[in-house]
């Protein structure tokens, strides 16, 4: 069932390079009043979508309208449907938006490559949008999201919920504050061991599909392939190419998404990665990325050196860190931000810490509470809050991530990035991968 009419014309007049829309659309007064309610659907409701789905429920202020998975089963659509009773169930996300007259809010928790074609289609349809990390699948489609959230007026945020938990909002306020003065570069690393498939092919031969699974709509805008049992949904999805963004995919948009608040970054100008020769389907086991990216305020000199890394163990060299301790064990997972009066330590979900200890004694420094995530968008969408991972902020965040996994295809180029054009200036093989090919009759349409 290829998608209707209307959702298959909007966003046309947008350009490669992020031109303004220019559609005619209809005007939405969507931001209700205090006294009313904020009903909602929820697409993808297993996993992730599932915490997802009762954490913006959690606010009083919501009733839970219609919710959408492939899955029918007792992990999925069943036990979501048993939690609200009252809510319409449906297989087909594109159903689900044209029965959209009683919702007003879409959360989309699918994996990553359904992100964008489901959120944009929802906020095209005069819905707000609350969206999965990373916010896309690739850097074109969150150029694209950016702009349709501008376009359509649409409250969204992007779930990268970390950024609201105290520690992060402590580390921000700690940059912003003055406390390490100017920073002079970044490390941030991802160590863990994720246990969804990475570098290896492609599994040979095909399995029955449960009979709870509607396969076909799980395949979206992919590729036709062969059901896999355990390779592909519920959760190995991450570490295929078509349908997940690897390791920096899943965790940058959490571990960069503080150095990104902190230091005010936006895109950056060039990048340059070592990782092994990738797999033609599988993301790879270990890479490192460096990125360059304008001075900003809070930053030493013209230009700031981020450098990520991921791979099971991994941690930057323990000399580039600055006033860290040699003796200090780093979390497995963070950054560190060296500045010219110290150097700030940002555990993956654990409070900062500042170095040397004897300047910076952990009684004196600052704490700033966490918000709810979940609850500020619902809020937001009725007019009571702001949104701290809007689009707008989301947008050039995944962008900055999503370069990174093209770089982890070209091993040891530099790849100079022009933002303003969407384009890789110096490399048309990597630039190809700025967009990608969508499954006939499931095409955006803004191809």
């Amino acid at each position: 069932m290829p998608p209707s009419p209307h959702r298959r014309t909007f966003l046309k007049s947008v350009t490669a390079g992020g031109a303004a829309l220019s559609l005619n659309a209809l005007q939405y007064s969507r931001v209700l009043g205090a006294n009313s309610r904020l009903g909602i659907a929820s697409v993808g409701v297993g996993g992730k979508g599932w915490s997802d789905l009762n954490g913006v429920a959690a606010s009083p202020d919501v009733q839970v309208v219609a919710l959408c998975d492939i899955d029918s089963s007792a992990k999925h659509l069943g036990r979501a449907a048993e939690q609200y009773p009252s809510a319409r169930q449906y297989a087909d996300w594109r159903k689900l938006l044209d029965d959209a007259g009683d919702f007003q809010g879409v959360l989309v928790s699918t994996p990553d490559f359904m992100h964008a074609p489901i959120a944009l289609a929802a906020m095209q349809s005069g819905k707000h949008v609350f969206c999965q990390k990373p916010l896309t699948h690739t850097v074109n489609e969150a150029r694209q999201m950016r702009l349709a959230a501008a376009k359509f007026k649409s409250v969204t945020q992007m779930c990268n919920q970390i950024q609201s938990h105290s520690a992060y909002r402590t580390a921000v306020h700690m940059v912003h504050s003055g406390l390490i003065g100017k920073v002079k570069e970044v490390h941030s690393w991802q160590g863990g061991s994720p246990n969804w498939p990475r570098h290896i092919p492609r599994p040979q031969g095909n399995d029955p599909v449960p009979a709870e699974v509607r396969w076909d709509l799980w395949r979206g805008v992919a590729a036709e392939r062969p059901y896999k049992i355990g390779m592909y949904h519920p959760f190995n999805w991450r570490g295929w190419q078509a349908y997940g963004t690897g390791q920096l995919g899943d965790f940058g948009c959490h571990i960069l998404d503080p150095v990104f608040k902190s230091l005010d970054l936006k895109s950056p100008t060039k990048l340059t990665a070592d990782a092994p020769k990738l797999h033609p389907e599988s993301w790879t086991d270990r890479s490192t990325v460096q990125y360059e990216f304008p001075g900003t305020q809070y930053t030493q000199g013209p230009t700031l050196r981020v450098t990520w890394y991921d791979a099971v163990g991994a941690t930057p060299p323990r000399e580039k860190l600055g006033d860290v301790p040699v003796d200090y064990k780093l979390p497995g997972a963070g950054s560190v931000l060296v500045g010219e009066n110290g150097s700030l330590v940002i555990p993956h979900v654990a409070m900062p810490k500042i170095f040397p200890e004897e300047k910076f004694p952990t009684e004196q420094l600052p704490v700033i509470e966490g918000v709810d995530h979940y609850t500020q968008w619902a809020d937001a969408c009725l007019g009571k809050d702001k949104t701290t991972s809007h689009f707008d902020y989301a947008g050039p965040l995944t962008e900055t991530v999503l370069l990174g996994t093209i770089g982890i295809r070209y091993p040891g180029d530099e790849l100079q990035w022009d933002t303003d054009s969407l384009t890789i200036t110096n490399h048309a093989k990597a630039q190809a991968w700025i967009t990608k090919q969508y499954r006939k009759n499931w095409e955006p349409a803004w191809i």
